[in-house]
């Protein structure tokens, strides 16, 4: 007998094979896959600042994937201010892969996003709260329009921003708080930059669509403990961006 069988039954042991050719499966999502082929693909052919990058379809085809698994990739590197999507015009190069500049800014961002959470948390489920027991059924058909409009927006590709913003807008004018809202017209700026990190994470839109829904539940309900609670999961669900998860290279 010849073979395994001839082994065994000498009791010989075979020599195991080597492991050398194994590699650990890579845990990133595609979208931070085809950022990083993105970021080779700058360097590679000499782009500079303000340079168009290929179109989202021509990029989908050369690396053999969705043109959403695209766009998701483009909206995380424009979170990093690395590109900037204008929607009818193209893609391109905002910065340097590597630009100190750049890096700075964002790591000064990454450490003031979560003071900027902590304020809407505060002040948005109380604004909720106080809408849900004040607000009128004009306030609630602005509401609706509002939602309407950000699902139309999501529908189209879009991230559905502008229909956010009406949203909290109308949550914040239904309260009938004027402090209020003078600090959240104060925080307009730091608040529309949480919104545009959260809404650019993959398959984010429609997941906010449905948190929104349910804070609009809650106020037309005219339950304060109901709106106020969906508003908290919705700023939590905000607080989970790439900017937050990412660090420097040069952090360990």
């Amino acid at each position: 007998m010849t073979g395994r069988g001839a082994r065994q039954g000498t009791g010989q042991r075979a020599v195991p094979p080597s492991t050398d050719s194994l590699r650990a499966p890579d845990r990133r999502r595609l979208y931070e896959q085809l950022a990083e082929r993105l970021l080779d693909y700058v360097e590679v052919t000499g782009l500079a600042v303000g340079d168009r990058l290929p179109s989202e379809r021509d990029l989908a085809e050369a690396l053999q994937v969705s043109r959403a698994s695209v766009r998701q990739a483009t909206v995380a590197l424009e979170v990093r201010g690395t590109l900037e999507v204008r929607h009818g015009d193209g893609i391109y190069l905002r910065s340097m892969p590597d630009d100190p500049h750049r890096l700075m800014e964002l790591m000064t961002r990454r450490h003031r996003l979560p003071e900027i959470l902590e304020a809407r948390e505060a002040l948005e489920t109380h604004l909720a709260a106080l809408a849900a027991a004040r607000r009128t059924d004009a306030d609630i058909d602005t509401m609706v329009k509002a939602l309407d409009f950000m699902a139309a927006e999501i529908a189209e590709g879009g991230l559905g921003e502008e229909g956010d913003r009406l949203f909290h807008e109308a949550v914040t004018a239904a309260a009938r708080s004027p402090l209020l809202a003078e600090f959240m017209a104060a925080l307009a700026a730091p608040i529309a930059e949480t919104r545009r990190s959260s809404l650019g994470e993959p398959g984010r839109p429609p997941r906010s669509l449905h948190a929104h829904q349910r804070i609009l539940d809650g106020i037309r309900s005219g339950d304060p403990a109901a709106a106020r609670q969906a508003m908290r999961r919705h700023v939590k669900m905000v607080a989970d961006i790439g900017l937050l998860r990412w660090s420097s290279p040069d952090q360990p």
